[in-house]
């Protein structure tokens, strides 16, 4: 029965092998965001070259203005989206896999892979998520049309959640708030 054990646990442990689907497919994705957002850049600033030309109407300009902001927010939106996969796919490597012996020689490593635990990675994870809600945010409010006084409300109601959630998000890289510390003393 003993030798029933051992080769269960040993089948049991190497099935963390399985991450490594998630691993690959994660950076495969983080690739292609890097690379989708990089020819995004690339045809709007070639697009950009008569932005400057004195035939252009002065609502023709606006317009490109406009859409070249429009088209900025998408740009960090897809590299936001691409440095998620990328911190997901190295997490995981490194949470089920093994240790990344580059990071662990490397200055960078300690700041880009300091994951521990699960709640780690998900800590990571959700900062990246809350700039990119941040960044999809901006990008309705470039559209959005100010036709009545609770729209101004909504949108400065928008921005305060926003505000909030940063400062929730900051707090929570402090394991305890400063007026927790203060009660604690006395």
């Amino acid at each position: 029965m003993k030798w029933l054990e051992k080769v269960f646990e040993g089948f049991l442990w190497r099935s963390r092998l399985a991450v490594l689907a998630a691993v690959v497919a994660s950076l495969a994705s983080a690739l292609a965001m890097f690379y989708m957002s990089t020819v995004d850049a690339w045809y709007m600033i070639s697009h950009l070259a008569h932005y400057a030309s004195p035939d252009l109407t002065e609502a023709a300009r606006t317009h490109l203005r406009a859409s070249t902001i429009t088209h900025v927010v998408g740009i960090l939106d897809g590299y936001l989206l691409a440095t998620v996969l990328l911190i997901f796919a190295l997490g995981l490597y490194e949470l089920f896999i093994s240790k990344i012996d580059e990071a662990e020689r490397s200055d960078m490593g300690s700041r880009v892979l300091f994951i521990k635990s699960l709640d780690d990675l998900k800590a990571r994870l959700g900062k990246v998520v809350l700039m990119i809600l941040i960044v999809k945010f901006f990008e309705h409010a470039l559209g959005m049309h100010f036709d009545r006084p609770i729209d101004m409300l909504y949108f400065a109601s928008g921005i305060a959640l926003i505000g909030l959630a940063l400062y929730l998000s900051h707090t929570s890289d402090h394991k305890a708030l400063p007026a927790v510390n203060e009660i604690g003393r006395h």
